[in-house]
């Protein structure tokens, strides 16, 4: 490994990545880096990054923490192609809106819903800015495995809570921090980086390159708590009969029965 190299799992929250860059975070890079990333290779991970699932081995439909959708305005931050919101769509959502960082994202996931008969108002552009979205509108706004890739986590939390009517709700998943500091070598579970290292890094995954950071839980519920949310519930456990259904006996599976590798978090803004 190089002066600058540092292992960090895990990226996404399946599969090992090695080792990867530490680099300064400059947020016009970081963005760029990623929108190139999610315009080519995107759709690889819809599958375990959408809607009922809200991660690897966490599902909407054992979780219930939509409740009921049918009339509400719902937002998506970091829609991808759509499937979320085709998902709430199908249950009858009053208006889907999205938000993504990644052109060609934005541009399938119009072809994508308008294919399933449904009508959103989808916007191009990084979600720690002003992209003209309407204040105090939507009922819940929610996030499938996107919010990690903010640079600017309060920021975002506080323009996430500008969009939300009084009492609205915010839910949102991650790859668990845990997760990501722990990789699987020789049947064991090894600590390879510190869980306190919030520090920029980036690394290549398949043949491009993402730039992240892995952030603390407490990082997200201090911000959480400062954008003016109220946290009513947590979810960390891995739902074993989605594992048993899924039948796998890689070293990932046997980590998530061991760890938690998705965190889900339902808020409401006071």
């Amino acid at each position: 490994m190089g002066e600058n190299s540092v292992y960090k799992p895990n990226i996404i929250g399946a599969g090992e990545v090695g080792c990867a860059i530490s680099v300064d975070m400059n947020k016009n890079v970081v963005h760029e880096t990623n929108s190139s990333y999610w315009n080519t290779y995107g759709n690889e991970f819809l599958g375990a990054i959408s809607l009922p699932l809200f991660g690897a081995f966490v599902s909407e439909e054992k979780c219930q923490l939509f409740g009921e959708v049918s009339g509400r305005k719902m937002l998506e931050i970091g829609c991808g192609s759509g499937q979320s919101l085709q998902y709430l769509g199908e249950r009858n959502a009053a208006e889907l809106w999205g938000v993504d960082l990644s052109k060609q994202q934005i541009e399938k996931a119009a072809q994508h819903l308008e294919s399933c008969g449904l009508a959103a108002n989808l916007i191009c552009s990084p979600m720690e800015e002003d992209c003209g979205l309407p204040v105090d509108y939507f009922d819940c706004v929610y996030s499938i495995y996107a919010i990690g890739w903010t640079t600017d986590l309060e920021g975002t939390f506080s323009r996430i809570a500008s969009y939300l009517k009084r009492d609205g709700v915010f839910i949102f998943s991650w790859s668990h921090p845990v997760h990501k500091c722990v990789a699987a070598e020789d049947n064991k579970l090894v600590f390879k980086k510190s869980y306190f290292d919030e520090s920029w890094y980036s690394a290549a995954l398949g043949e491009g390159t993402l730039t992240l950071s892995d952030r603390k839980l407490s990082t997200y519920v201090n911000a959480l708590a400062d954008a003016g949310f109220v946290i009513e519930q947590m979810v960390e456990e891995s739902d074993a009969e989605l594992m048993q259904a899924r039948d796998d006996s890689s070293d990932f599976a046997a980590k998530a029965k061991m760890l938690p590798v998705t965190f889900v978090v339902k808020a409401r803004k006071r």
